[in-house]
């Protein structure tokens, strides 16, 4: 009772006395420095630990600034990648046929002007090769190039298995009578269309024989865009549509005469040269086949400092621009494929030879021919056309 009945003040005063007593009659503790140490130590870390969180929390997370040259680097190389990409692309040529109708048209259509849209294309992808973005694009690629061209070799590879396999190869293929000129020993069926026909004995060499093959196959198809190409004027003449001279053979004579302009598919102002005369067409035409034509002898590397890697051979490139369908990707379809564009490509040579034999006498185009034999077959073919019996219309 008397101690609860205690003041506050002497109960803390009596509780340090008896502290005290018990200290003076108890021996010396040891002391512990390592464990005083080592405590004080992890409160130093703790307290680090809890400042350096805290002036994270209290400052922002710093950002790489437009300016930094990591920023810089990150927008450089999303730019390659872009470039790379549309430049591989076949749509990114067609916008560019576009916007160079639609500025050589608003520019009035001169001269100068013209040219300069016609070596554009070279001149901007050289530019583009030389330029420091253009050497972030090759170094994109030569990072990608040994998968790249493990997976060309691959493909290749399968190819080959495909030929085995394909009724149009090697040993086993239809070949012409060796009367005719074929069965020829040097032919071995490698390659598409080869009936082993050879009566001059032109490819004996295997160098010779690349060269005599790419040939006609370059000849196989500009016949067949030039076939097509001869027909669909007249076809949209004889349907209304105001071209002025449909005809294919006399458009030359046409341009010489001078005043005569020339529209893809009859669009008012859808043209490029077609204003012009016949010098600055040759030499659009010129310098827009220049540039393919240098890169064709270049070789298969020949768009790789532009970013575009090539995964098939000098006659049939593959990748997006010349393969944007991925029929490579499927080898079978592909070597058969190949065989198709053989046939059709010498029928488009032999057409194109029958559409100038067919000028040549008739005077006229080759659709107007079509329809005058369909409508009197007796009078209007070639007997008729030699005695003078054909009746044109």
């Amino acid at each position: 009772m008397r101690l609860a009945a205690a003041k506050p003040g002497q109960c803390a005063l009596q509780q340090r006395r008896s502290a005290g007593h018990l200290l003076a009659t108890r021996p010396a503790a040891r002391s512990q420095p390592c464990r005083i140490v080592k405590v004080s130590s992890n409160i130093e870390e703790r307290e680090a630990s809890t400042s350096s969180t805290t002036q994270q929390a209290q400052e922002p997370q710093q950002q790489p600034q437009p300016d930094s040259p990591a920023a810089q680097q990150d927008f450089t190389t999303a730019a390659a990648k872009f470039v790379a990409e549309a430049v591989a692309s076949p749509i990114f040529y067609l916008v560019a046929g576009l916007l160079t109708i639609k500025l050589v048209s608003s520019t009035g259509e001169q001269a100068s002007g013209i040219l300069i849209a016609a070596a554009a294309p070279v001149t901007l992808l050289t530019a583009l090769s030389k330029s420091s973005l253009g050497k972030q694009v090759q170094q994109g690629l030569e990072e990608k190039l040994p998968q790249l061209e493990a997976e060309a070799a691959a493909l290749k590879q399968q190819h080959t298995e495909a030929r085995s396999r394909s009724r149009w190869y090697g040993p086993q293929r239809p070949q012409l009578p060796a009367a005719l000129g074929g069965c020829q020993a040097h032919l071995s069926g490698a390659v598409a269309g080869d009936y082993g026909f050879d009566p001059l004995g032109l490819s004996q060499q295997p160098e010779a024989f690349d060269r005599y093959f790419e040939a006609e196959l370059l000849h196989a198809r500009w016949a067949m865009l030039a076939a097509v190409g001869c027909l669909i004027p007249e076809a949209l003449s004889l349907g209304g549509v105001e071209l002025g001279e449909p005809v294919w053979w006399k458009v030359g004579a046409a341009k010489l005469q001078g005043g005569l302009t020339l529209n893809y598919a009859g669009i008012e102002g859808f043209r490029i040269a077609g204003k012009q005369g016949i010098g600055i067409i040759a030499a659009c035409q010129a310098v827009l086949m220049g540039g393919p034509e240098y890169a064709r002898q270049v070789g298969i590397k020949s768009l790789e400092p532009v970013g575009v890697f090539l995964p098939g051979d000098q006659n049939y490139p593959g990748g997006a621009p010349f393969d944007p369908l991925g029929f490579s990707s499927k080898p079978d379809e592909f070597v058969d494929q190949a065989v198709k564009e053989v046939k059709n490509g010498r029928l488009a040579m032999l057409a194109m030879a029958g559409y100038f034999a067919q000028a040549a006498v008739t005077r006229q185009g080759p659709l107007q021919n079509l329809i005058d034999f369909a409508a009197d077959p007796v009078h209007n073919n070639v007997v008729g056309y030699i005695t003078g019996t054909a009746v044109s219309h």
